[in-house]
């Protein structure tokens, strides 16, 4: 995670949860937009209720980003995308 902060070049980073349960490893606000990402250590990462209650609490730029240590980059959903640690950076470029 720390990895990721530092490629996102910003130190407005939170943990987000609700009372619920559902979590957010990382919310990252960035030149006024917020970036969501679950890490997951699985080989195929699935979607998640914790996911969804994100994306519906959440006003998020691209909704959320699921970084795994796999390099197949895939959809969960219309909102929810699969990626390498590799990719982040290319994520909030300019």
């Amino acid at each position: 995670m720390e990895h990721v902060i530092g490629t996102l070049r910003t130190r407005d980073t939170y943990f987000w949860a609700t009372h619920g349960g559902a979590e957010l490893d990382l919310l990252a606000l960035i030149k006024g937009k917020r970036y969501g990402f679950k890490f997951k250590d699985a080989d195929a990462p699935s979607q998640t209720r914790s996911m969804q209650a994100a994306i519906e609490d959440l006003g998020l730029e691209h909704l959320l980003w699921v970084i795994y240590p796999g390099q197949q980059e895939y959809a969960l959903d219309a909102r929810i995308s699969v990626i390498s640690l590799d990719r982040v950076r290319m994520l909030v470029s300019p």
